[in-house]
């Protein structure tokens, strides 16, 4: 298993910026953003380190040799938007620039696509899935012409009132991924594992390894801490709005030795990739880079 990160929380590194540091600090794969040119609708959105939109063959050839110089290889392409925005303009705007990141993991020769499945935040799950299979089959298809797996993201994008009552993104559990998988079954269409989702929502995350081992393609590394005083006040149905606190590996509450021991049973062995979205280690470059530091040396330890 290598250890990676997700490369959004260094927007102002250069691609070939970021290829150096990962490099000398020990890191072993990226997961690089590609969000649109100058598009940014949340925090840690619109970072843009491959520009799928340009990108051309030559320039994938010199990206790889540049990785591959370095001695890192390229987990997945990262792109996280709501494919089932209710707002079939915004929806079309989304799945075209989706086709082109499936298209550029094509050409860099990445075998996964990292994205959400979308969501309309004021309809049920089972109101969503009828969407979800119109939006999301063709897509997966695609995907598959051109040799890459999709791996959906398990965040619930519920972080405030904008994003209430159910949240920018369907996949949020067993139960939904379920359904999911149902609707679309293909064999290139699975999860990007993300157990601090799991643990606000009191998701058993080493029997979510067991019981989908075969979906797991790509898994995140980021932690979380359940603020007490904030869910005493709130309670669970503010739906972890004031309560949940995103943290680094290993400043949080998630189990990585048994959440690691659980991959390894079950013969996942790609990449952890480090997710900075620790408030505690923002406001500059340096501080943001010693919160992946610190992220490194907590896992670095359980992958060989």
């Amino acid at each position: 298993m290598k250890l990676g990160l997700m490369s959004a929380a260094l927007p102002a590194l250069s691609l070939l910026e970021l290829i150096a540091w990962s490099a000398d600090n020990g890191f072993e794969m990226l997961e690089l953003a590609c969000w649109p040119l100058g598009k940014s609708d949340r925090r840690y959105s619109g970072v843009t380190h491959v520009d799928v939109a340009s990108l051309t063959r030559t320039q994938a050839l010199e990206i790889k040799q540049r990785v591959n110089d370095a001695g890192l290889g390229i987990s997945s392409l990262a792109y996280y938007p709501n494919p089932l925005h209710p707002d079939s303009d915004h929806r079309n705007a989304v799945c075209d620039h989706l086709r082109k990141v499936i298209l550029a993991a094509e050409l860099l020769e990445v075998p996964i696509v990292g994205t959400f499945a979308g969501r309309d935040k004021d309809k049920n799950l089972d109101a969503n899935l009828e969407l979800f299979a119109k939006v999301w089959s063709p897509l997966v298809r695609f995907a598959a012409d051109h040799g890459v797996k999709i791996a959906i993201e398990n965040c619930p994008m519920l972080f405030s009132n904008d994003e209430w009552p159910g949240g920018n993104n369907l996949a949020i559990s067993p139960a939904a991924w379920r359904k999911m998988f149902e609707v679309i079954p293909d064999a290139n269409f699975g999860l990007n594992l993300d157990p601090s989702h799991l643990l606000w929502q009191f998701i058993d995350a080493e029997r979510v390894v067991r019981d989908f081992k075969e979906r797991i393609f790509h898994v995140h590394a980021k932690d979380l801490r359940i603020d007490a005083e904030g869910l005493y006040q709130n309670g669970i149905l503010s739906a972890g709005m004031g309560w949940q606190i995103p943290r680094l590996p290993g400043l949080g509450q998630v189990n990585w030795p048994a959440f690691i021991s659980a991959l390894y049973e079950v013969g996942y062995d790609y990449v952890l990739s480090i997710e900075h979205e620790d408030r505690a280690f923002e406001g500059s470059e340096a501080l943001v880079k010693r919160g992946f530091l610190i992220a490194r040396d907590v896992l670095k330890p359980y992958l060989h």
